[in-house]
């Protein structure tokens, strides 16, 4: 389990993980008008739901057998491979690097955080 939390004062994250070591959490990591959770990539529909669009757009004659792949683990490592074997992970980059930064400003918007550009 991995967990982030930004410091609204100060920008600072703060970060934890059961599988590394991780930073020491502030005392006051629970006020909720200083810190804010940072969402998993599932929460801003970036996971599996963005592999979906991304396959209806440009692999709309393989949802089956990009279903299969994600039934079992390793998933997205298999999935690069078959975007490789369609050569279209670079359109895969891109498109997730896109939707990841389109969906990232659009939680900061709604968070009221401001941002240095």
């Amino acid at each position: 389990m991995n967990n982030a939390f930004l410091c609204k004062e100060t920008g600072e994250i703060f970060y934890t993980s059961e599988m590394v070591d991780s930073d020491e959490l502030p005392e006051d990591i629970g006020d909720s008008e200083k810190y804010i959770s940072v969402p998993h990539k599932n929460d801003l529909e970036l996971g599996k739901t963005l592999v979906i669009e991304f396959t209806s757009e440009y692999l709309p004659e393989e949802p089956d057998r990009v279903h299969a792949i994600f039934r079992r683990k390793g998933a997205y490592a298999r999935y690069k491979d078959l975007l490789y074997e369609k050569g279209l992970l670079d359109e895969w980059h891109d498109f997730e690097n896109e939707h990841q930064q389109s969906a990232l400003k659009e939680w900061l918007r709604e968070n009221n955080i401001q941002t240095e550009d």
